[in-house]
């Protein structure tokens, strides 16, 4: 910083409020201090801030798995915000496993992350009480905490599928299908009740055979689908729970009697397919940046109440919904 304050004929705290971005300095100066840094290649000391501010200017963001499609765009969105208030963000994915999301979470925090957001893989999340304590926010995104009252940014999950739901028995469907997730995560309960929800109110029963939860891996899927789909009792529509499981239903759909299906969460390339998808569609962009801004209020100083922020869903009908029993 000497060098460039020497080369720009300033003062080290000219320098600094440059560096900063801070007020006080004629873009005259602030142009030559500017050109200093770049011919000198002057890199600003992180370390040196951390002991000055006490913050990193990072913040770090634990999702399911970042290839898939929604996390990337939670991911990305969060990205746009911090960048914005000029920090780095840091990202790794649990694999929906509760002990590598602790791991991920304590291992960012141990780095001194300024705030962490969290998509959570487990149901206890008391672990994070000490980092809370000692001053890191945390914000969940697309399920809540569990132990611990903290801000959370979410979907309406049950309302996106009971529309859903809805929309098939309007098209003409009483016995309807629901291929979901795991039963213990909080968006497949919450959209599992979307779905019963929606028969209800229609005065439709639900035989439990027509229910079937568990991984979303293509063989697990599949068989679901088949037993669904076939024989005297088959369902003439499907209500399948996230993108995984759309797709891997998809690829075991019977050719001769194609059953209606309308998916939670849009696909790429949805409406290319014959028909084209009907979806349930959420919104992670918009998610992701509501729990980045949430997070950044908290930093700078906002000590209100844990919040629980939900967003609407959108039902996009394109053809694989309407087909008629």
């Amino acid at each position: 910083m000497k060098d460039v304050a020497a080369a720009a004929g300033v003062g080290l705290k000219t320098v600094s409020r440059v560096v900063n971005e801070e007020s006080g300095v004629t873009p005259e100066t602030a142009g030559r201090v500017r050109a200093a840094i770049e011919a000198l290649g002057f890199r600003r000391n992180d370390s040196a801030r951390l002991l000055r501010t006490g913050r990193t200017a990072s913040v770090a963001l634990v999702l399911e798995d970042i290839s898939d499609p929604f996390s990337s765009a939670v991911s990305r969105a969060v990205e746009q915000v911090a960048a914005a208030q000029d920090c780095l963000l840091f990202t790794g994915s649990s694999g929906e496993q509760a002990d590598r999301e602790r791991e991920l979470a304590l291992a960012f925090c141990a780095r001194r992350v300024d705030g962490l957001i969290v998509v959570p893989a487990g149901d206890d999340h008391r672990y994070l009480l000490p980092e809370i304590a000692s001053g890191t926010p945390v914000v969940f995104l697309d399920r809540p905490a569990g132990g611990i009252d903290a801000d959370v940014v979410l979907s309406d999950n049950a309302g996106g599928a009971r529309a859903g739901v809805a929309h098939l028995i309007a098209h003409g469907h009483r016995r309807i299908g629901f291929v979901g997730d795991l039963p213990g995560i909080h968006t497949a309960v919450e959209r599992e009740r979307g779905y019963r929800t929606a028969m209800a109110e229609a005065g439709l029963p639900v035989d439990e055979r027509w229910v079937d939860r568990g991984p979303t891996g293509r063989a697990r899927v599949g068989e679901a689908v088949r037993r669904l789909t076939t024989g005297p009792d088959a369902v003439t529509a499907l209500f399948t729970a996230n993108n995984r499981v759309t797709l891997a239903a998809l690829h075991h759909l019977p050719a001769d009697r194609r059953p209606a299906v309308v998916g939670f969460d849009d696909l790429e390339l949805a409406d290319l397919l014959t028909p084209a998808l009907t979806v349930v569609a959420q919104n992670p962009a918009a998610l992701g940046a509501l729990a980045a801004q949430r997070l950044f209020a908290r930093l700078a100083g906002d000590a209100g109440a844990p919040a629980r922020l939900e967003l609407p869903t959108t039902l996009i009908v394109r053809g694989s919904g309407e087909v008629s029993p």
